[in-house]
C-alpha cells in the first residue's frame, strides 16, 4: 500500500510550500481583484489602441474620365466616375460624395477639387505636388508601434515584479514578526522553504503572463490587428521564458532581502535596491528603444533582457543567435542569485531584531 510522501522530504517539502503560496493567493479577494482589474485594462488597451489604429473609412470622390486615375492612385480612396462638372456638383451638394476633382484649365495642377463646406485633407494633400523624398535607411516597423511594444512589454515585467516581489518579501517577514518561521523550518529545510516561496509566486506571475498573452491575440483577432499578431507571437514566446527566470532571479534575491529585517516597516530599506534594479532598466528600455546600441547593451543586461530582447527581436534587430546568448547570461545570473539568496537567507531568517548587515548575512 503507497504512502503519502514525508514533509521531510525536500521534493515534497518543496511543493507543500509553493502549493501553501498559491492557495493563499487565490483565496485573497485582493490578488483576484487587482488581477482581474490587470487584465481588464490590458484588454480595454489592445481594443481602443487596435480600433484607434485603423484605417478610416475611404472617402467617396466623384472624378471625370480625365481626373479618375490620378484620384484611383490616392490611399483609401473610392472613385464614382461622372460625366460632367454639373454631375459632379450634383452629387456632392446631395453628399453623396465627399468630393469631387475636375480637370481645370489654368490652374497649376490642371485640377479642381469640389466640396460643399470643407474638402478632405488627405484628398488635398494627395493631389498637392512635393517633392520626391528618397529615404536611404527605412524603418523595419512603425516608432510608434515600437514604442507600444516596449511600454507593454516592459509595463508587464515591471508590475509583476514589483507585485509579486512585494508579496513574497511581506511573506517572509510577516512569518518572522509571528514566529511562524520557527515551526516551518522545524519541519522542512530552510532552503525547502525558500524554493517553494519562489516556485508558488513564479507559478502564480507565469499564470497572469499567459493570461495576458491570451487576451492580446484576443484584442489583436478582434480589431483585426492580424498582420501585428503574426509579428508579435514569436517575441510573446521568448518573452515569456525570458520573465520565468527574470522573475525567479529577482524572487530569490527578494526573499533575502526581507529575511535581512523582522519588521514590515524595514522591508522598503533591503528591498529598494532590488527595485531600482527592476525600474531603471525598465525607463531606459522606454527611453531609448529606439537606439539600436543602448538596446543592444541592455538585452544582455539581466535585469532589463527580459524587456530589451523580445523588442530587438519584434523590431527585427537582433540576429538569431543573440536571445540564445542573452538567456545563458541570465541563466547564470539566476543560479548565482538563488546561491546568494540560499545564503543570506538560511543566515537571517531566524535572526530577530535589528537588521542584519549583507556582510553577516553572507558570512553566517
Amino acid at each position: 500500500m503507497s504512502t503519502s510522501p514525508s514533509p521531510q522530504n525536500p521534493a515534497s517539502a518543496v511543493w507543500l510550500v509553493a502549493e501553501r503560496e498559491i492557495g493563499s493567493k487565490l483565496r485573497s479577494k485582493a490578488f483576484l481583484i487587482s488581477t482581474g482589474i490587470l487584465l481588464l485594462i490590458a484588454l480595454a488597451g489592445i481594443l481602443i489602441g487596435g480600433f484607434a489604429g485603423k484605417s478610416p473609412a475611404p472617402d467617396a470622390v466623384a472624378a471625370t474620365s480625365q481626373t479618375a486615375a490620378a484620384v484611383e492612385s490616392l490611399p483609401n480612396v473610392t472613385v464614382t466616375e461622372v460625366a460632367d462638372r454639373a454631375a459632379a456638383e450634383r452629387l456632392v451638394l446631395d453628399d453623396e460624395v465627399t468630393a469631387a476633382v475636375l480637370p481645370a484649365e489654368g490652374s497649376p495642377t490642371g485640377i479642381v477639387i469640389l466640396a460643399k463646406e470643407n474638402p478632405p485633407s488627405s484628398l488635398v494633400m494627395g493631389l498637392s505636388q512635393s517633392p520626391e523624398v528618397e529615404i536611404l535607411e527605412p524603418a523595419t516597423t512603425n516608432p510608434f508601434v515600437r514604442y507600444i511594444v516596449a511600454i507593454g512589454f516592459g509595463v508587464i515585467f515591471l508590475m509583476a515584479a514589483s507585485t509579486f516581489g512585494g508579496t513574497i518579501a511581506q511573506s517572509v517577514v510577516e512569518e518572522k514578526q509571528t514566529r511562524v518561521v520557527e515551526l516551518l523550518i522545524s519541519a522542512i529545510p530552510t532552503r525547502a522553504l525558500l524554493a517553494g516561496k519562489v516556485i508558488g509566486n513564479t507559478v502564480l506571475a507565469m499564470a497572469q503572463i499567459l493570461l495576458l498573452a491570451a487576451i492580446a491575440v484576443v484584442g489583436l483577432i478582434v480589431t483585426g490587428q492580424n498582420e501585428l499578431l503574426a509579428g508579435i507571437g514569436a517575441p510573446v514566446l521568448w518573452f515569456a521564458v525570458f520573465f520565468l527566470f527574470g522573475f525567479i532571479l529577482l524572487a530569490s534575491l527578494y526573499s533575502a532581502a526581507a529575511a535581512m529585517v523582522s519588521r514590515q516597516e524595514d522591508i522598503g530599506s533591503t528591498t529598494m535596491p532590488l527595485m531600482m534594479l527592476v525600474m531603471a532598466p525598465y525607463f531606459l528600455v522606454i527611453f531609448f528603444n529606439d537606439n539600436p546600441l543602448v538596446m543592444t547593451v541592455l538585452s544582455y543586461v539581466p535585469f532589463s533582457a527580459p524587456v530589451a530582447m523580445p523588442v530587438r527581436l519584434f523590431v527585427g534587430e537582433a540576429m538569431w543567435w543573440e536571445p540564445l546568448v542573452s538567456l545563458v547570461i541570465l541563466l547564470a545570473s539566476c543560479i548565482g542569485a538563488i546561491l546568494v539568496g540560499a545564503k543570506i537567507y538560511e543566515n537571517s531568517l531566524l535572526r530577530m531584531g535589528a537588521r542584519v548587515k549583507l556582510g553577516e548575512a553572507l558570512r553566517g
